[in-house]
């Protein structure tokens, strides 16, 4: 899954956490794990029609002001 020559950077603090919360919630991976909350997190903009309706659902999400 993240062998294919994709990196993402991300703090090794937070690396550890995910892999102690990916191990007790069953996770095969702490890879499977952060794949499954990505996917979950785009399936609240799949169909948006445009970047304003991106927008909206992000501000309406509290992730943007």
């Amino acid at each position: 899954m993240f062998g294919s020559g994709n990196k993402i950077k991300l703090d090794p603090d937070l690396i550890e956490r995910v892999k102690r919360v990916s191990e007790v919630a069953g996770y095969a991976s702490h890879e499977e794990f952060i794949a499954h909350i990505i996917e979950r997190e785009l399936q609240h903009f799949e169909g948006a029609d445009s970047d304003d309706d991106i927008t909206e659902k992000l501000r309406g999400l509290g992730y943007i002001s």
